[in-house]
């Protein structure tokens, strides 16, 4: 079983790789281009770079499921549906920036209103299925119906920690590269014959990363866009939601918390002083402000990510989860 997930990962890198000239083509020649912050003054530079990249590793997800097994895998494709759902909910949001010209997509309202929305049928799919027990290492907690807003505060919180993520050269995209490839060795290690279906989409997914961060390396030749981190985002939050292993979830993607905390704290911050905590928020434009290039940041951000989800691996081995 090992060796299959070794032969989807490297099939679907090779899938990813083919595919990656072709969607930088066609966002070239349909102008999908990225609108650059007025006041993201060190990546003026990077003004006009095609967007939209995202659709690399989604397609590469769907071209994964070619090597999940026919025996329950349902688990497996509702996975995909949501990463689907908002991969498309980010697409509309690029699109509309693509077309207006400027940065702004989907309104705030609009963008919560479509991440609350998929989060919903989530959790209520979740709860109806009986699947109300929350898992860390070796203790188990049943919430009963308080699974419902945990799934929606979870997955809207990791929807936006991620999309806030991607901001510099393969960032989120190495980072979620490290995150997906540590829970698929997870689920294929303790989970079910169902779980070991989503670990593959991981795998394969993993695969399309690597093809995505060819082109997405510093310096980037096409970023995600909101296409690609909602989808990184509704994927990295549904494994855990259906695995019932929320709460490793901010430990190993510690990275992602630390951009959403230094973006809140941003804002609450000057909203009641009028100053500000950090130089530019979230915290890896701070660090970029103080001179760090940004390919350290990136490094240092994926190697954290690494340690401390190997942590939790050994953790769970240890305990025999």
């Amino acid at each position: 079983m090992t060796i299959k997930y070794i032969i989807c990962g490297l099939f679907c890198l090779l899938f990813s790789s083919l595919i990656a000239p072709l969607v930088l083509f066609l966002c070239k020649k349909l102008k999908a281009s990225q609108s650059i912050l007025h006041y993201v003054d060190k990546h003026q530079s990077k003004e006009g770079t095609p967007t939209m990249g995202g659709l690399i590793f989604i397609l590469t997800g769907i071209f994964a499921s070619c090597f999940i097994s026919n025996y329950n895998s349902f688990l497996s494709w509702f996975c995909l549906a949501v990463t689907f759902c908002y991969g498309l909910l980010g697409f509309l949001d690029d699109f509309i920036k693509i077309h207006n010209h400027h940065n702004e997509g989907l309104t705030p309202l609009q963008k919560i209103i479509g991440q609350v929305s998929i989060a919903i049928v989530v959790s209520i799919f979740i709860y109806l299925s009986g699947w109300t027990t929350l898992k860390f290492f070796a203790w188990e907690i049943d919430i009963g119906w308080g699974i419902i807003p945990f799934i929606v505060f979870v997955m809207v919180a990791t929807v936006n920690s991620v999309n806030l993520t991607d901001g510099l050269d393969g960032l989120a995209g190495g980072v979620s590269f490290v995150y997906i490839l540590i829970f698929g060795i997870i689920l294929a290690c303790f989970g079910s014959i169902e779980f070991q279906n989503i670990a593959m989409l991981c795998f394969g997914l993993c695969g399309g990363l690597i093809g995505f961060l060819l082109f997405n390396a510093f310096p980037a030749k096409i970023f995600m866009g909101d296409t690609g981190s909602l989808a990184l985002g509704g994927f990295i939050s549904i494994i855990a939601v259906i695995s019932g292993l929320e709460l490793i979830l901010p430990i190993m993607g510690i990275m992602f918390v630390l951009s959403a905390m230094s973006d809140i704290i941003q804002v609450l911050h000057y909203k009641r002083t009028k100053k500000r905590i950090f130089l530019m928020a979230p915290l890896h434009h701070h660090f970029e402000q103080k001179g760090v290039h940004e390919n350290r940041i990136v490094v240092v951000y994926i190697v954290i990510t690494t340690a401390v989800s190997l942590s939790v691996l050994i953790g769970m081995l240890a305990v025999g989860i």
